[in-house]
């Protein structure tokens, strides 16, 4: 099984117990409760199949994810290779993956693939039974993708977080024109602005550096509400926002009023400061952002028709029991781009073409990264613990100095 395969079941596993991680579920509900209804639920899993799962089962997500986060519902990687089995649920639908995608692949690859992703090995399950059950496959035309619409019933701050992007005028920045392009984060209940800034380009590293600020000054919400745009829809912000504890929700297309207050915003904004501002007025990004700021202040602190004369900040921290902070360690490692990479013979791999010298014991292999976007902090996670062993730029000239152990096998080591 892939990682990208194990990331997508434990985000599948985060997503059904995440209405009682974020509190977005019937108060009056207890978790044996939860755990039963959630178990006679329909999912739709990786491969597009429908499954189901026991309260049991949900009932070891959610203890585990309380315990040890979203790392805890990654499947962990089988060290019984080798051993005769039958195929389980996790091969099952592996090997449904590869026909869905792959409809014309013959079973004789897939077993292929399956012994090279070290998901099984020669004797631990044969040919023959993986071309039993491809025949016994009646693969679905139809993957499930049925949404919940209906409205939210909002009653406190921080229960749902809308963030949008909106475009302004063209920046000249060292003699070259550059778009200009705003990221906002806003609270449904105050419509405080809870993280803003301005950018060149509309991207997930922008999204993920805005919504870090926000998140670390005014706490998780329960949930995010975005459009399905790239910079908000792909597999790191859903790592992200399991990691931190939080929902998302990615609103229908062609349904505006799914973020009518973020989009009314951006209207104001541009028609009460942007509006009045010139492109030559500003020499730099940084001079435009102070400015934006500036402006987002005032907006916070300005009486809301929609708020019975309230300002959003006195809204907003009218609840402050419900402004709940993550540790600043939590953060940081929260908000991490992973990714993975193939380490060399000589224990190195590249990242936005520098050079970074990992453990000896990882030669060779593929490895999972996790690494801030400035590149300072860089992590292996550890396959089987799971835990961030910190690595650092390759030193050649230090390395050349490093005086190498020999060992002689079967007798002393001198």
């Amino acid at each position: 099984m892939t990682d990208d395969i194990r990331n997508e079941i434990a985000l599948l596993r985060y997503a059904i117990i995440a209405p009682r991680i974020t509190g977005n579920h019937d108060d009056d509900q207890s978790l044996n409760s939860f755990f039963l209804t959630a178990s006679e639920k329909k999912y739709s899993n990786y491969d597009g199949t429908l499954v189901s799962f026991a309260p049991g089962t949900i009932q070891r997500w959610y203890y585990n994810y309380k315990r040890d986060g979203l790392d805890a519902l990654i499947p962990k990687k089988r060290i019984d290779i080798g051993t005769s089995r039958a195929l389980d649920d996790d091969l099952k639908a592996t090997i449904r993956y590869y026909k869905k995608e792959l409809p014309r692949i013959p079973a004789t690859l897939i077993y292929q693939k399956l012994l090279e992703n070290g998901q099984i090995a020669k004797g631990d399950v044969s040919l023959s039974t993986v071309t039993r059950y491809i025949k016994q496959l009646k693969l679905e035309d139809k993957q499930t993708n049925n949404k919940d619409l209906r409205r939210y019933e909002l009653d406190h701050i921080n229960d749902v977080w809308y963030a949008d992007t909106s475009f302004g005028f063209s920046l000249t920045i060292d003699g070259k024109k550059h778009k200009t392009c705003f990221i906002a984060f806003m609270d449904d209940k105050s419509r405080y602005i809870t993280g803003v800034d301005v950018f060149t380009n509309d991207t997930f590293i922008n999204v993920m550096r805005v919504m870090k600020s926000a998140v670390s000054q005014f706490g998780k919400p329960k949930l995010f509400s975005f459009d399905n745009g790239a910079a908000y829809k792909n597999k790191q912000m859903e790592l992200l926002i399991a990691r931190i504890g939080s929902a998302v929700n990615f609103v229908a297309p062609y349904t505006p009023t799914s973020k009518a207050k973020i989009e009314r915003w951006f209207k104001t904004m541009k028609q009460q400061w942007l509006s009045q501002l010139k492109p030559t007025d500003f020499d730099s990004l940084d001079e435009l952002r102070a400015s934006l700021k500036q402006y987002v202040y005032t907006y916070n602190t300005t009486p809301h028709s929609s708020l019975n004369k309230q300002t959003p900040k006195d809204v907003f921290f009218a609840e402050p029991l419900l402004i709940k902070q993550l540790e600043p360690k939590k953060i940081d490692q929260s908000f991490l781009l992973e990714y993975e990479r193939t380490v060399t013979a000589d224990n190195v791999i590249t990242i936005d073409k520098v050079l970074y010298e990992v453990p000896y014991r990882y030669a060779k292999q593929k490895i999972k990264l996790r690494y801030s976007p400035d590149l300072s902090d860089v992590f292996v996670v550890d396959k089987f613990s799971g835990q961030l062993e910190k690595i650092t730029i390759l030193k050649k000239n230090d390395n050349a100095h490093i005086k190498r152990e020999s060992f002689q096998f079967g007798g002393d080591q001198s």
